[in-house]
């Protein structure tokens, strides 16, 4: 499709990280003349790749869900699928051994932890009916010590928390968890892309391009232009105006509501995004070797930890990852807090005896690549999962999408992916496309 004027389209998404790439790809796809603006010189946001000596860093979301959204999305909008799935998907260390549970299920992982799992196995049974669900305010972390206080246990679910949701077993809401895990997919499938994550970003990118919109990276919005209450498009910077009826915004409610300007946001909708502003913080250690340093062919988790939350193994399944002859892997942890501030430098170094622990004679068997920390501004995760706000927002043609508007117990890029979805939905039911 021929865009005539390039400063007028049907829809404007402001951000190519995960969501805004989804639902660029679908209104594209449904024929809305379509601008992605990134301020970046690349796509994916938070959870793109950057090329370090020629290793593929992620810069956060480390796995693509398979068999969930993201596949049956690229499956709508005939892109091809690359995600490689490793077997067994995870294991876990578990007094001292790597166990392998696929199949086995909660049952088979708690019982090998202690003898009181068969009453955690009973109180995840009862969370399959909606009554014996915990109320909102119970933690996971209380929720479990009504039934064990044993600290493989809580180690578990402390660190499948920071796995899925990226945030502490004491700061998650225990029915949130159990709703994921009782309800949802709960990440059974998941792979690596040979690209690193930004592999599935850049095929979206080229999905939009190929139905005839248009991705600006190295492009920032300044402005969101209003006439009353109706969206008329954006002023990016260096002045240009771009029109269009519709806006998405994927960089959040609180920066959308700057480039709204405070003064034309009603007080009530500030006060519902001060509120829900919650986000939440990773710490990383990027590393590679010259030989293979743990057995996991995917990712390592762990029942036992000051920190780390896991180990993905990237090379065993795509190799690409790496300069040849080389493995790489990320070590993954959640401070405490794991919302609001913590001690940096001492959260590292916990991290940093968790993993020599894990991997004998780490520091000269493996090379420190990066150390990354994910928080405030540049999260992973906007919103702690139950905190989430509406996509919805009181401006006509307006709507955010991403994990600040994720849908009750969902986490990272899936979630993304569907609120792409619910979103371009809406807008289908409101806008048609111009004729073009």
């Amino acid at each position: 499709m021929n865009n005539d004027n390039p400063s007028s389209y049907d829809a404007i998404v402001i951000g190519a990280g995960a969501g805004g790439l989804f639902a660029a790809a679908r209104l594209q796809h449904q024929g809305y003349r379509t601008l992605v603006v990134e301020s970046l010189d690349k796509v994916g946001g938070r959870a793109s790749t950057t090329d370090v000596d020629g290793f593929k860093i992620n810069d956060g979301a480390i796995v693509i869900e398979c068999g969930g959204i993201t596949e049956r999305t690229f499956g709508e909008l005939d892109i091809p699928w690359e995600i490689r799935e490793p077997s067994p998907p995870i294991l876990y260390r578990i007094k001292g051994k790597d166990v392998d549970v696929t199949g086995g299920g909660w049952g088979f992982l708690l019982q090998k932890l202690t003898r009181q799992g068969a009453k955690v196995v009973g109180g995840i049974g009862a969370a399959r009916k909606d009554e014996g669900l915990p109320e909102e305010q119970i933690t996971l972390q209380d929720w479990l010590n009504k039934y064990t206080k044993n600290e493989g246990v809580h180690g578990i679910f402390r660190n499948m928390a920071a796995s899925v949701f990226a945030v502490g077993s004491e700061d998650l809401p225990a029915r949130v968890f159990l709703t994921y895990f009782t309800r949802k997919s709960a990440f059974k499938r998941f792979g690596f892309h040979p690209e690193g994550s930004i592999g599935v970003w850049k095929a979206l990118a080229g999905a939009i391009e190929r139905d005839g919109g248009t991705v600006r990276l190295s492009a920032a919005v300044e402005q969101i232009t209003l006439d009353g209450d109706r969206i008329t498009g954006v002023v990016l910077a260096g002045g240009e105006t771009v029109t269009a009826p519709v806006v998405i915004s994927n960089i959040g409610p609180a920066a959308t509501v700057g480039l709204l300007g405070v003064a034309n946001v009603p007080a009530d909708f500030q006060e519902t995004v001060k509120r829900n502003d919650r986000p939440t913080a990773m710490i990383t250690v990027n590393f590679a070797s010259q030989e293979r340093l743990i057995e996991a062919p995917g990712m390592l988790s762990f029942a036992n930890s000051r920190r780390l939350a896991y180990i993905a193994n990237f090379t065993d399944s795509c190799p690409e990852m790496a300069p040849e002859g080389w493995n790489l892997y990320v070590g993954t942890a959640v401070p405490k807090p794991s919302v609001g501030d913590f001690d940096e430098d001492a959260e590292y170094a916990l991290l940093m005896e968790d993993l020599r622990e894990t991997i004998p004679g780490f520091d000269q068997r493996a090379r420190i690549l990066s150390k990354v920390t994910t928080r405030d501004g540049w999260p992973p995760q906007r919103a702690v999962a139950g905190f989430d706000m509406s996509h919805d927002t009181p401006f006509v043609g307006l709507w955010n999408v991403g994990d600040a508007v994720k849908e009750y117990a969902n986490g990272g890029t899936t979630a993304c992916a569907e609120t792409a979805e619910i979103v371009v939905g809406k807008v289908a039911a409101q806008f048609s496309p111009a004729a073009g």
